[in-house]
């Protein structure tokens, strides 16, 4: 019985979908990054010895070792082409964005990237991101930069609005979003001073689960915004400026820790990222590219699985496992084992996510 072939070879289908996405590039490019994202999916790292043995051909472990390296320096994989394979997959409709910084250390190194995404299924799909060179909080310029790449390719009317952390506040910052027609719903922070009072000030006598709204509009880093608060069971406070309405306010909210899942799912509970050796901050940006695409297959099949079979929940009321989890565990049993359904399964990845409370479009056999 022959074993069965590296799945990079049998995926000329995911070569074409890429190739049509961005028909500019070498198709060489587009086949090193196929076989780079299959090889993430497999070994659930980023890696390069790791990856070396899921690339397809015989070559040896260092050759395939370089061919990892040829695809993190490839100059033809910038920003602009990752956002055209990141963006067919949206779904319809207005989509909630969400901001946030990933950090972690390599040695004395400090990698710090700036990811701007979409929220879907739980999740944020990184669509634009940039490597601060410095440690810490982004500044405004990097914001603003990151929401101007975005709307070249999806304008404002597509965007429901911005959900973000306190990290994300200023005059400057409030007034660019509300200028560019993004609504807000950003936190801020307790000292933050509303009409002479603090923040703090204002809620000092909310009690934990209770919600309250200063009940007139109120300036906030200059711009009139709506401000409502909540204390958690902990007793931690948080305060909202936001353009929404009370309840949906904290609705939307409460999808910010979707940015929180994905960078978790990105980093120790799925591919690894803290183990990079890179720290050039183009080839940073160019491996983060690479290991989203990875990782948005994953969550791309688990959507498509959980629905043609729910994940088990358990006991304590919590699913048994993530969708990006569920929906690796069918990738890799489905490239390594079972050929027959590879193409069949490739057609979901290079579908769109179905909207929310929609169901798929097309129901692949189980």
């Amino acid at each position: 019985m022959k074993p069965p072939k590296p799945a990079a070879s049998q995926a000329p289908e995911l070569t074409a979908h890429f190739k049509a996405c961005v028909p500019s590039l070498r198709i060489d490019t587009h086949q090193r990054a196929v076989d780079v994202v299959l090889a993430m999916i497999m070994a659930q790292s980023v890696n390069h010895r790791d990856l070396g043995p899921h690339l397809p051909g015989t070559s040896t472990p260092e050759a395939k070792k370089r061919r990892v390296e040829r695809a993190v320096h490839d100059e033809q994989l910038t920003a602009q082409v990752f956002l055209a394979l990141l963006l067919v997959h949206l779904p319809p409709g207005k989509i909630l964005m969400s901001v946030d910084r990933t950090t972690w250390e390599l040695g004395e190194a400090p990698l710090n990237l700036l990811v701007l995404g979409a929220v879907v299924h739980g999740f944020t799909i990184p669509l634009v991101w940039v490597a601060l060179d410095h440690t810490g909080n982004s500044n405004t310029r990097a914001r603003m930069w990151l929401v101007l790449r975005l709307l070249e390719a999806l304008p404002a009317r597509r965007w429901k609005g911005l959900v973000a952390d306190r990290e994300f506040i200023g005059a400057e910052w409030f007034r660019f979003l509300r200028r560019k027609g993004i609504r807000r719903a950003i936190r801020i922070r307790k000292d933050t001073v509303l009409d002479e009072l603090s923040a703090a000030e204002w809620f000092q006598d909310l009690q934990p689960g209770q919600f309250r709204m200063i009940a007139e509009r109120t300036t906030v880093f200059g711009e009139v915004m709506r401000v409502v608060a909540t204390r958690s069971p902990t007793g931690d406070l948080v305060i909202i400026a936001t353009d929404f309405h009370v309840w949906e306010t904290w609705q939307l909210y409460k999808l910010r820790w979707t940015i929180e899942s994905t960078f978790g799912s990105q980093k120790s509970r799925g591919f690894d990222l803290e183990r990079t050796g890179v720290t050039d901050p183009t080839r940073l940006e160019r491996l983060f590219g690479l290991v989203t695409l990875a990782w948005l297959a994953c969550l791309r099949v688990g959507v498509w699985r959980h629905e043609a079979k729910p994940i088990r929940v358990l006991a304590h009321g919590r699913k048994a496992m993530s969708l990006v989890r569920y929906g690796s565990e069918e990738l890799r049993h489905v490239l390594r084992w079972i050929p027959e359904r590879i193409s069949e399964i490739l057609r979901i990845l290079m579908s769109p996510f179905p909207a929310l409370g929609q169901p798929e479009t097309e129901v692949v056999s189980y």
